[in-house]
């Protein structure tokens, strides 16, 4: 029982630790703010929270894994709210999409 529970921590700690990567190296190589910015958000939200978690779990006491919770919960409810308001405020300061976006949707909602 305990080796299956060690290799559960093991498989999220090495997932949290892919998408964590995947979200740095979408913040380096996307071509636009939005895209970084979603990659960012998206991606590194479920990297720390399985990480999180996971270290929760390891540590085998049950306030530890609500603190763990807790944490992870706070990732998910701010992370797209902060990613919202960067993304708002970059196109209220004229913060160009790349040349491959199709539509601007927020074009008619800024000020002229």
């Amino acid at each position: 029982m305990a080796v299956v529970f060690a290799l559960v921590v093991a498989v999220m700690l090495i997932g949290g630790g892919i998408f964590t990567l995947l979200a740095a190296v979408g913040v380096v190589r996307l071509p636009d703010v939005y895209t970084r910015m979603h990659a960012a958000s998206k991606a590194g939200t479920v990297g720390s929270g399985l990480m999180l978690v996971a270290a929760g779990l390891h540590a085998g006491e049950f306030a530890v894994l609500a603190r763990a919770f807790a944490g992870f919960f706070f990732f998910v409810l701010t992370a797209p709210v902060a990613a919202h308001l960067v993304a708002k405020a970059a196109h209220h300061a004229g913060y160009r999409l790349s040349r491959g976006a199709t539509c601007d949707d927020m074009r008619d909602h800024t000020k002229k």
